[in-house]
């Protein structure tokens, strides 16, 4: 029997529908916690770097400074109001002897998990969740990249996808 492509496999009828990473239309929102700025800085410039470096402007890029994690779903909410193609949501957290750590991390990734799923725009959540300074720094730009310009690509193949979906308002 010939090899066959995956899609002819099953029957020319199926729709795969994916996201690229072309040139996105819309503005995009950074939301950055001011706690630990000396990572989340560089996870800001990552996530900058990413857009401006598939085609969005520097002019539709704002950036959103917050005191903590907890207080990113809020300003979050607040910008998905039709505004933003995506919000990328940037902070760190990292283990200490309370466990605060685990409060803050659960909650602030419930509240941006809410706020797209009510927004239904992306809302990507790249906030470092580590046990030790030095594991930040590796997600920041050091020995495993940046989580932040990650994040960056995530939103616009999403921004892109969503673009194809039926249901689409944007």
């Amino acid at each position: 029997m010939p090899h066959r492509s995956a899609h002819e496999a099953v029957g020319q009828h199926m729709a795969i529908i994916a996201g690229d990473l072309k040139k996105p239309s819309g503005r995009f929102a950074l939301v950055a916690s001011r706690f630990n700025s000396f990572i989340v800085d560089r996870l800001v410039d990552g996530a900058k770097g990413g857009l401006i470096s598939h085609g969005v402007a520097e002019a539709d890029i704002d950036v959103v400074y917050v005191p903590g994690a907890l207080e990113i779903p809020l300003a979050a909410d607040r910008l998905a109001n039709g505004s933003y193609a995506a919000i990328i949501c940037l902070g760190t957290v990292i283990r200490g002897d309370t466990s605060h750590y685990d409060v803050v991390v659960n909650q602030s990734a419930r509240g941006m998990a809410d706020v797209a799923l009510r927004s239904k725009i992306p809302v990507l959540n790249a906030v470092l969740t580590t046990e030790t300074l030095d594991q930040a720094i590796n997600r920041a730009g050091a020995k495993a990249g940046n989580k932040g310009f990650d994040a960056a690509l995530a939103a616009i193949e999403m921004v892109n996808l969503l673009s194809q979906l039926p249901g689409t308002t944007h």
